[in-house]
């Protein structure tokens, strides 16, 4: 899976690359600029600019400057967020007449980009816009397409464990094959065993991982999973996962109405928007069935009693007062659970 491209030119000469984690965005400029500079001498055409004190009115003047040594100006912005927004409208500019012997590549970074500079991109019909976001559903073929193209070979069982092991953190994936390939040389084929002392810290997971977990009263399962999302130099704060468990279930409590008896109902109740998803609301419904009001009013006194301890009530450490949240909810979600299967064998009904 290539980043995503979300305008096709026949001809194009501008490319913005867009995405929240800089090495994805820097690891789809270093693979584009090769392309873009083909069999030219680097040093006569590549002009990068960066720094939020640039003049882009500078970057506009190179862009319209003709090549003076090779057939082509390689012209890259790094971290166009950083500018102000009239700053980049001055860029923007440019795509209204652009020179066919100027190759325009501008990244994220830096900020979050203006709306009118990115429909820039969209609008004109030389430019392209990659998108290096990589979503949950899409990780898998992203993880398995750069296997596919390493320079060492994964056996499935490894492959797997570093998908499983990266989570989130797709940004390690290039740094671990690289080191992969220096410790073992091209081409060789990596096992379990080779791989396993190169990995690292497990990386972050999605949230609702953990949500996913608590709800099937898999306690181990989920204190592994908290110790992802809290580990390591970029894990979330305690006060976050708080804030994670706290909606979830917050949104469990809304969906206890005896009045809500479909997905939609359950949606509307959640304020999810009409034309998004409504997955959402079916999970946190089937949970509120699963629970009942007394389960999910424990689960809300639990997630209290934690917050407390966490603001100083208990002289407990944060991971602590995590873990035992976690082992509690578990033991409703379990316990509901086995109310609806004893219901089920005696034919009756939970409410």
């Amino acid at each position: 899976m290539n980043p995503t491209v979300t305008s096709e030119p026949e001809a194009a000469s501008a490319w913005l690359i867009t995405g929240e984690d800089p090495a994805l965005v820097a690891e789809a400029l270093a693979g584009l600029l090769p392309e873009l500079i083909g069999k030219a001498d680097r040093s006569l055409v590549l002009e990068d600019f960066s720094g939020e004190d640039l003049d882009l009115g500078v970057v506009v003047d190179a862009c319209r400057t003709p090549p003076l040594w090779s057939d082509r100006r390689v012209i890259v912005v790094r971290d166009a967020g950083g500018f102000g927004p009239e700053q980049l409208l001055v860029l923007a500019s440019y795509l209204e007449d652009p020179m066919v012997t100027t190759r325009l590549v501008v990244t994220a970074g830096g900020g979050a980009l203006p709306a009118k500079f990115v429909n820039a991109f969209k609008r004109s019909p030389v430019a392209k816009i990659v998108t290096t976001d990589v979503d949950s559903k899409q990780a898998h073929g992203w993880v398995t397409e750069r296997l596919a193209r390493a320079p060492v070979k994964l056996v499935p069982a490894a492959a797997a464990l570093v998908e499983s092991h990266l989570g989130e953190d797709l940004n390690r994936l290039s740094a671990l094959l690289a080191t992969l390939e220096t410790a073992y040389g091209p081409g060789a084929r990596i096992s379990t065993d080779e791989l396993a002392p190169y990995l690292g810290q497990p990386g972050s997971v999605p949230p609702w991982d953990l949500t996913d977990a608590i709800d099937r009263g898999e306690t181990e399962a989920a204190l592994k999973l908290l110790h992802r999302l809290v580990g390591g130099p970029g894990g979330r704060h305690p006060l976050v996962v708080m804030a994670i468990l706290h909606r979830h279930f917050g949104n469990i409590l809304r969906a206890q109405s005896p009045a809500i008896t479909s997905e939609a109902q359950a949606a509307a109740a959640i304020g999810i928007a009409k034309d998004r998803s409504t997955f959402p609301a079916r999970k946190a419904l089937d949970a509120a069935r699963r629970l009942g009001p007394n389960g999910s009013g424990n689960a809300i006194l639990a997630l209290a009693d934690a917050e407390l301890a966490l603001k100083g009530k208990l002289d407990w450490p944060p991971e602590l007062v995590l873990e035992v949240l976690i082992a509690r909810l578990c033991r409703l979600s379990r316990a509901g659970r086995a109310g609806i299967q004893t219901a089920g064998s005696t034919g009756g009904r939970q409410h």
